[in-house]
């Protein structure tokens, strides 16, 4: 059984507040979301996951906790700086300028980065920024709810519904959101691709998108709490690599408010991701665990072990543009991958989407 939930309201004009669907709850749908509230605007922001934020996700362990999405951001627009002065102590200062390069031996190839550029994280964990600045609009998101289809509204044709399955608790549960007057996408390029091209919307939208490419990403978790002196392996906290498997690993530990017990965070690199994409995962944890031992010389076995898989992660090929907007349609897409892959990125790219939506 499919249910309607519409809005009661005309259509907006110039001089009346639109509503928007907002999709994907992520660190760009969010800063979208945001932004259109504050302007006056109505927005219901609707997310497939059990949890806004997206890939700023904190996995959550007997052990401890582990970034296994963005282990950092960095702050470099001025509108980004603006923006986390709103949540004054929730993020901190990480000691990874003291980032090391290691060669595919594991041996140290640079003592850190050229730059020094400052590394952040929010705290306790990453998904502490989404989910501060999604307060304000707790009471306009539906969780666990994936959109499926972006359809002229079958009441009023100069607005849009959405198709979603599922819904907190029901997971075949099948509604239809309907009184937009734009429908502004912040999701992973695929889901953006897919909805586009399956609602047959704006062809010229989803024919740009199609030269954007982002690679997956497998993401190893290990806890020692054997270490008795709260460390195990190299001094180091942070390390960029060539082996053919690992792309980076953190101290996780070694991050501001994370607890004691030694956790490295182990990403893998993008070309093995790709190849290794459909294994099982006791295979690529197996396979992960051992290229851990040969870059750290850590050979103790940890106590705990998990892999995740994302299957857009980085991106290779941008937009090359911060958003994409159809104002005659009413359809938007944003993302980090938009203009790269880095936090500030999805920020941006959610906030200029926002801006030229108003």
């Amino acid at each position: 059984m499919t249910t309607r939930r519409t809005a009661t309201r005309p259509p907006a004009t110039e001089n009346t507040p639109r509503h928007f669907a907002v999709v994907g709850a992520g660190l760009a749908g969010i800063a979208c979301a945001r932004t259109l509230v504050q302007a006056g605007h109505r927005v219901t922001l609707l997310e497939a996951e059990a949890a806004v934020g997206g890939r700023m996700a904190t996995r959550e362990t007997p052990f401890g906790t582990f970034d296994h999405g963005a282990q950092y951001f960095t702050v470099r627009d001025a509108r980004f700086a603006q923006a986390l002065e709103t949540v004054p102590g929730l993020c901190k200062p990480w000691s990874a300028t003291m980032v090391r390069v290691l060669d595919t031996f594991g041996r140290v190839a640079a003592a850190g980065l050229a730059n020094g550029e400052p590394h952040w994280v929010a705290t306790p964990g990453m998904d502490a920024l989404p989910r501060r600045w999604a307060v304000p609009l707790a009471g306009a998101t539906e969780l666990e709810t994936r959109v499926t289809h972006i359809e002229r509204d079958s009441l009023n044709p100069r607005q849009w519904q959405l198709r979603t399955l599922g819904s907190p608790g029901a997971p075949d549960a099948r509604h239809v959101f309907s009184g937009f007057d734009a429908v502004l996408l912040a999701v992973p390029h695929p889901h953006a691709v897919a909805l586009l091209q399956n609602s047959a919307l704006v062809p010229a939208l989803a024919k740009r998108l199609g030269k954007v490419e982002v690679v997956p990403c497998w993401t190893l978790m290990l806890a020692f709490p054997q270490a008795t002196t709260g460390r195990i392996g190299p001094q180091w906290n942070a390390a960029r690599s060539t082996h053919h498997r690992i792309a980076w690993l953190a101290r996780e530990s070694s991050k501001p408010r994370r607890g004691s017990v030694e956790r490295w965070t182990v990403q893998a690199s993008p070309a093995w991701s790709l190849e290794h994409l459909d294994d099982d995962a006791p295979r690529v944890l197996a396979k992960l665990c051992k290229a851990f031992s040969e870059v750290t010389g850590v050979r103790a076995e940890p106590t705990h072990a998990e892999v995740f898989r994302w299957t857009s992660a980085q991106t290779t090929t941008p937009l090359g543009q911060t958003h994409l907007w159809d104002a005659k349609a009413g359809i938007g897409v944003a993302g980090d991958w938009c203009i790269g892959h880095r936090v500030e990125d999805a920020f941006i790219s959610g906030l200029e989407l926002a801006l030229a939506a108003l």
